[in-house]
């Protein structure tokens, strides 16, 4: 049993590094831009500092300010959830990198940043014209570190998924 508890610390280890990333990223933007302030980088991609009250897309950024409680209690519960299984499934690699990215995203963007501030500091802000049709001006929503690994964490375990059943057959 004591093997299991130990082998969960290089996955925790994985998530505190994203976290770390993801908050030195979000202080570097606090620090040098104001709401709504973007630089061009390139024809596609631009830096900007971006509030999001709401979940992904800004689903319920108006809602009120009750959101931001809800996404605090969902996010421990997650959070409890995730380390659980963690604790039972370390040596499943993939499947442990996956629940480690998401626990990263969790904690980086629905407690730190609102408990901290109360919504999520976005930053990356990618744009093309064919999104035209979905998006404003062509600019798919901005999103930060944390929102990248929850994605990554999301598609290991859909990966993760299709080769177990793969194997059982």
């Amino acid at each position: 049993m004591a093997k299991n508890r130990s082998s969960v610390w290089p996955w925790l280890g994985l998530s505190a590094a994203i976290v770390l990333l993801d908050q030195f990223t979000k202080v570097l933007i606090l620090g040098n831009y104001r709401l709504g302030d973007s630089t061009t980088v390139t024809s596609f991609f631009n830096v900007v500092r971006a509030h999001n009250t709401g979940a992904a897309f800004s689903f319920l950024a108006n809602a009120g300010g009750w959101q931001r409680w809800v996404f605090i209690g969902l996010s421990v519960a997650v959070a409890i959830f995730v380390l659980w299984m963690l604790r039972s499934h370390p040596g499943q690699k993939l499947f442990a990198f996956a629940l480690s990215c998401i626990l990263a995203g969790a904690i980086g963007n629905n407690l730190i940043d609102r408990v901290v501030h109360g919504y999520v500091v976005d930053w990356l802000d990618f744009h093309w014209a064919f999104l035209g049709g979905i998006f404003p001006g062509g600019h798919f929503p901005a999103f930060n570190v944390a929102d990248m690994a929850i994605t990554v964490g999301a598609a290991s375990l859909i990966l993760d998924e299709i080769r177990r059943v793969r194997r059982s057959k």
